[in-house]
């Protein structure tokens, strides 16, 4: 799919991977719509790059609903949504107090990270299949967020890692039922990446981190995950994939 003049979504566009990601698809000539909870955030990015800023709370089903309708009514349907909003966890099933996890921490995650990925996902793509097919009866594409962690997630990252692997399970399956409305769905699951979040940790532990990636022995740039979600929408015949941008990592139990 060229971007050059095509709508698109970025949910978690106001920091991290999904500014990231919003910048590079702007800079390749798409109207650009950054959805976030934080609209100081969502503003400045869509300021630097032309967009629009759209508040945006992934866990409430009725704002990623109206979220869509704004874009679509101010830059037309969207043919490319980047779901990379979402939240991380680390409790242990049972505590250093003896007790059990409280049930609803785990179910916070799996709501934000899978559920409202699928939510995302269902309303982008009922909207996406009206649109009329470009070449090749393609329609639109969608490119998730998964993580490692969906495949070696260290202790306590039991609700993290589920969501994750949730992202995961679905990709291939709604590959295969979006296909005859000509929608492609892809997901990348990403490492440890120098994101806001990473850089709230001290040097030193950054440090020990990118020393444990094999190569290249660094953190990810956020630029390097936006290369790889353009390139999803660029190669047509990239759909039901979920590829690991890692630097050969595999995580460590802790």
């Amino acid at each position: 799919m060229n971007i050059q003049g095509q709508a698109a979504l970025v949910t978690g566009g106001g920091s991290g991977l999904g500014e990231a990601t919003a910048r590079e698809l702007a800079r390749l000539g798409a109207k650009v719509a950054v959805l976030d909870l934080n609209m100081d955030n969502a503003q400045r990015v869509a300021n630097d790059i032309g967009g629009m800023a759209v508040a945006c709370n992934v866990s409430d089903a009725d704002s990623m609903a109206q979220a869509i309708a704004t874009a679509a009514a101010a830059h037309g349907p969207a043919r490319i949504l980047m779901q990379i909003a979402g939240i991380g966890s680390a409790k242990r099933v049972v505590g250093k107090d003896g007790n059990a996890a409280p049930l609803e921490d785990f179910a916070k995650v799996i709501n934000v990270n899978l559920i409202d990925t699928y939510n995302a996902a269902r309303l982008f793509a009922a909207a996406c299949a009206k649109l009329e097919p470009m070449e090749d009866g393609a329609r639109g594409v969608m490119v998730f967020t998964a993580s490692v962690a969906a495949f070696d997630g260290q202790v306590g990252q039991q609700a993290y890692s589920a969501s994750k692997a949730g992202v995961v399970g679905m990709t291939l399956p709604m590959a295969r039922d979006l296909a005859q409305h000509g929608i492609r769905v892809c997901t990348i699951a990403p490492g440890l990446f120098k994101t806001p979040l990473m850089q709230t940790l001290p040097e030193p532990v950054q440090q020990s981190l990118a020393a444990s990636i094999p190569f290249p022995a660094r953190l990810g740039k956020p630029s390097e995950f936006a290369e790889l979600a353009v390139h999803i929408v660029h190669n047509d015949h990239l759909n039901g994939e979920v590829i690991r941008l890692d630097g050969a990592l595999r995580m460590a139990p802790r």
